[in-house]
């Protein structure tokens, strides 16, 4: 187990490296210059020499890189070309949030997806199944962003139970719709995958041979099905805290929630190359951080793939 978590480990600190190195090249790629931009309207060009000297900008782009890198070692993710703050302001900013929506769609997915699974194996091919698969396959197929505007306009707009977005402030009200955008699609994927595993498992072998010795019923379906119908499905909730990460992007932008996908969304507008950066850190370390977990709980919950 710990050599295998020491792989998995140095692993990731490589993905990290190399997408950190990746972003870096993309943002240089993007088009326009910062300093244009913040020099106003029709500039001179010797202010726009002198923007660009002081923001660094006329370095080279290996010697960026590098002092970047260096930056990022001491925890320093540099400072925002456009206002000044450190990058490391926005982040905090907006990453309560977004974890707190992050947060709260896995607290409700794990275990409501796991109810939805274990429901419709344990009733294969009755109607409650088929109708959960019905359901499934038609939320699962429906973009974020237009179930996003679909439920604005039925429950925010037309009937005004909640409210539609977080101008007036993140209340527990708000939060309503945007949780119910992020949890739509990932319930869906994950309830099939616990409802194939646990078909699976309660016809194996030794889910017989425990029948054969007496074993209650629900001690066999829950304490020795499950926990090998949940291996697939754990990894999936590590690719689906992934996928989050962008889903929580547009659910930030349709319901204007503060969080780091607003923050990203306006650094990429005003071409703020050192919070864009800063911010794909955050998700690049994020993601391999969960991927790590999810392995090593995989790697647990099936000891036969040792």
């Amino acid at each position: 187990m710990i050599s295998y978590a020491a792989r998995r480990l140095a692993l990731g600190v490589g993905q990290v490296l190399a997408v950190v190195t990746v972003v870096f090249l993309l943002v240089q790629a993007l088009p326009g210059d910062a300093a244009v931009a913040l020099a106003g309207d029709d500039p001179d060009p010797a202010r726009i020499e002198l923007i660009r000297a002081a923001m660094g900008l006329d370095q080279p782009p290996l010697r960026r890189f590098g002092d970047w890198l260096w930056g990022l070692l001491h925890l320093d993710f540099g400072v925002s070309l456009v206002s000044g703050r450190p990058v490391a302001d926005f982040l905090a900013t907006g990453l309560a949030p977004t974890a707190l929506l992050a947060a709260l769609t896995l607290v409700l997915l794990v275990p409501l997806s796991i109810l939805v699974g274990v429901a419709a194996a344990l009733r294969e091919g009755s109607p409650l199944d088929r109708a959960l698969t019905s359901v499934s396959v038609g939320l699962h197929s429906i973009p974020e962003f237009a179930l996003a505007v679909v439920l604005i306009a039925v429950f925010g707009v037309g009937l005004g139970w909640v409210p539609p977005t977080a101008v007036g402030g993140l209340t527990p009200a708000v939060l309503v719709l945007p949780l119910l955008v992020l949890l739509a699609r990932p319930i869906c994927s994950i309830s099939r995958l616990v409802r194939a595993g646990m078909i699976e498992a309660l016809s194996s072998d030794y889910v017989r041979h425990a029948r054969r010795l007496g074993i209650d019923v629900r001690r066999i379906r829950f304490a020795h099905a499950l926990p090998n119908a949940l291996a697939p499905a754990v990894q999936q909730v590590a690719r689906t805290t992934d996928w989050l990460l962008g889903g929580v992007i547009v659910v930030e932008a349709v319901f204007v929630i503060p969080g780091l996908g607003t923050v990203l969304v306006d650094a990429v507008a005003s071409r703020d190359l050192p919070v864009v950066q800063g911010l794909a850190v955050v998700f690049a370390v994020t993601t391999v951080a969960v991927n790590l977990l999810a392995d090593l709980a995989a790697f647990r919950l099936a000891p036969r793939s040792r």
